[in-house]
């Protein structure tokens, strides 16, 4: 066992790594899924790989994630974003066999009306832009304490009459400690590339390779989370912006409060010596028996506040 994880280890390095030398240069386009799904990760931070909840949005964080979702849940969410984008998602779950997940997922995100216009600048009328990604992931439980998660994604854009498409991977691992008060994580995000251009040049997908740790106290209802995001690029950025950080605070079984701050956010939203709060973000949820709601609220640009919904039912 211990030869074949490190094998599995090095593959997954070697493969992650390798793809983001490639990724250095180019156009970087559907920045769309770099936008969080899951309320609770947002309201930490905005990214978060490691929390070993019973939560389906956590898929989309990392795919390794789903070995903790009941079978057979539903998994609905909704995201204002800035200048009138929303974002919908929605996802199914299912046993595979006694140590497997499956799941079905869908990502739509619309830049709502726009002005269209000829050559001149004379308005012709309206036209509408859009981004979707239908995805399909499976997680196994490699050991009792070692899951690991992937997830293939088909991403089809259409903006007025033009559209583009592209293939892209997600790659977990998560560790999950016998009392689940200790996780630790690492994934890779939007590994592929574009196969169809809007024009000739083609675009990057935006790739992420984070590491994730989460820790809750043995004696009191509280929960940390530390998240370095975006590790295989340092370009105008020290070391300090690639962390996340997040506190959880558990009052019973079935409620959580959250909060997140953002470093590389906040310093890029700084105007006049301030981020006007940009990068801080802020959430709660409730669990009723098989039902699952959240929300969070959070400022990903200090023009604009976003506010994030997330609903699921096991059946």
């Amino acid at each position: 066992m211990r030869r074949s994880w490190k094998g599995i280890l090095v593959a997954f390095m070697t493969l992650t790594w390798s793809h983001a030398l490639q990724a250095q240069n180019g156009t970087m386009g559907y920045e769309y899924l770099s936008i969080p799904v899951s309320v609770h990760s947002a309201a930490l931070g905005g990214l978060n790989a490691t929390l070993p909840e019973d939560d389906i949005s956590l898929v989309f964080e990392n795919p390794a994630l789903l070995t903790n979702v009941s079978n057979k849940t539903l998994g609905l969410g909704f995201t204002s974003f800035v200048a009138k984008t929303t974002k919908l998602s929605a996802a199914w779950a299912q046993n595979a066999g006694q140590r497997g997940v499956w799941s079905a997922n869908v990502q739509y995100f619309s830049y709502g009306k726009m002005k269209e216009t000829d050559e001149t600048g004379t308005e012709i009328g309206d036209l509408s832009a859009s981004d979707v990604s239908v995805q399909g992931s499976f997680a196994y439980l490699l050991t009792d304490r070692i899951s690991g998660g992937v997830t293939a994604k088909f991403m089809f854009s259409n903006y007025a009459s033009y559209n583009a498409f592209a293939m892209g991977v997600d790659l977990g691992l998560n560790y999950l400690s016998a009392n689940a008060h200790t996780s630790l994580s690492i994934v890779a995000r939007n590994l592929g590339g574009q196969l169809k251009a809007f024009h000739d040049k083609h675009e990057k997908l935006p790739f992420d390779l984070c590491l994730g740790f989460t820790q809750e106290l043995a004696n009191a209802p509280i929960r940390f989370s530390v998240t370095m995001d975006d590790i295989t690029h340092w370009k105008n950025l020290n070391f300090i912006q690639h962390f996340i950080f997040g506190v959880d605070v558990l009052p019973t079984q079935n409620v959580w409060i959250a909060l997140g701050y953002n470093v590389r956010r906040s310093h890029e939203m700084k105007v006049l010596d301030s981020s006007h709060w940009a990068g801080w973000n802020i959430g709660f949820g409730i669990n009723i028996k098989k039902l699952k709601v959240g929300v969070a609220y959070g400022k990903w640009h200090i023009g604009a506040s976003s506010i994030m919904g997330n609903l699921s039912y096991s059946f």
